[in-house]
């Protein structure tokens, strides 16, 4: 009996901390709204995997929430998309499974990326997607992504391209093969260290953002790209600012330095567009996966559920002695 009533004690304490936590609704994206016409493109635009026959391009389009075919533009995706746009690829089209639902938003909107189907886009995560669109100059948009299999999801970036393509915008060939590299070279350290507790995906794609907007600070100060030292020490503070200076390999951060000595060559480093567009991302990462903890410590809310517990456990203490 004593222990049933402690154990009660214990549950309606907790509960009592509980409720000094403030709760919100956090609204989750509700994607794109395939009846309306937006001014610049029209429909949005659904690019589908070349390699999907057609009740496979019919399952997607419903993963990706497209109810009627008449309310959206279709094309697919081919191999020769991949070497057209990224001057690689052997122009196989039966490995192009993954699809995305394309709309073009109002200026100032940034890039936002959807994965519909998380369990089936094994590697690449929603900002890895982003932070390579943005490279290759993709800007104020709502991208969904979705596969009806296991795939790592690399192919899907083409088909963004595609979109831009067939709305009449052309993006920049060597910016669109950057942001190839990037994809590959931040989600192959990615998957390196998915097995290490202290890897965080989210903060390593903030880091990524970090580099870049410290790099295009760099360039506009001082009128000249950063030199190798630089880029090394760019990339250092950005992993030391995310809490993964302990995490990322030299030879990891020597791959990263490859990259960005590249990165810095294109039109991105001084594109007033890629600023903005990297502003907007890096505040929905934080939006996302902010520490909420540490705001609760910053706000005294953690102190107040100490101080619950603390005088809980006396009052318990006082109870049965």
């Amino acid at each position: 009996m004593i222990e049933q009533l402690k154990r009660g004690i214990i549950y309606v304490a907790a509960l009592g901390a509980l409720s000094l936590v403030p709760m919100s609704t956090v609204n989750a994206a509700e994607g794109i709204d395939t009846s309306v016409v937006d001014e610049a493109w029209g429909l949005p635009t659904y690019v589908y995997g070349g390699g999907l026959d057609e009740a496979q391009v019919a399952e997607t389009a419903d993963l990706l929430g497209i109810d009627d075919m008449d309310n959206v533009a279709s094309v697919d995706v081919t191999g020769e998309d991949l070497q057209n746009y990224l001057n690689t690829g052997s122009g196989n089209t039966a490995s192009m499974i993954s699809s995305v639902l394309v709309q073009r938003e109002g200026e100032g909107d940034g890039v936002t990326v959807l994965i519909e189907t998380p369990d089936d886009i094994t590697q690449i995560t929603e900002e890895q997607y982003a932070n390579a669109a943005i490279t290759a100059g993709v800007e104020d948009v709502t991208i969904m992504v979705a596969s009806i299999r296991p795939v790592t999801g690399e192919s899907a970036l083409t088909g963004i391209y595609k979109a831009f393509d067939v709305n009449g915008e052309e993006l920049d060939q060597d910016r669109m093969e950057v942001a190839q590299e990037e994809l590959e070279t931040t989600n192959n350290i990615a998957q390196e260290n998915a097995d290490n507790e202290e890897f965080d995906t989210s903060r390593f794609d903030q880091a990524i953002v970090e580099i870049k907007q410290q790099l295009a600070e760099l360039k506009e100060s001082q009128d000249e790209l950063a030199t190798r030292e630089d880029i090394e020490r760019i990339i250092n503070e950005a992993l030391e600012n995310n809490d993964l200076q302990n995490v990322i390999s030299q030879e990891q951060i020597d791959r990263l330095l490859a990259f960005f000595e590249r990165y810095q060559q294109t039109g991105a480093i001084d594109s007033e567009q890629v600023k903005e567009q990297l502003e907007n991302l890096s505040n929905n990462i934080r939006d996302r996966f902010g520490d909420v903890w540490q705001d609760a410590e910053d706000s005294g809310l953690i102190d107040q559920i100490g101080n619950f517990f603390r005088q809980i456990w006396e009052a318990i203490r006082g109870f049965f002695d």
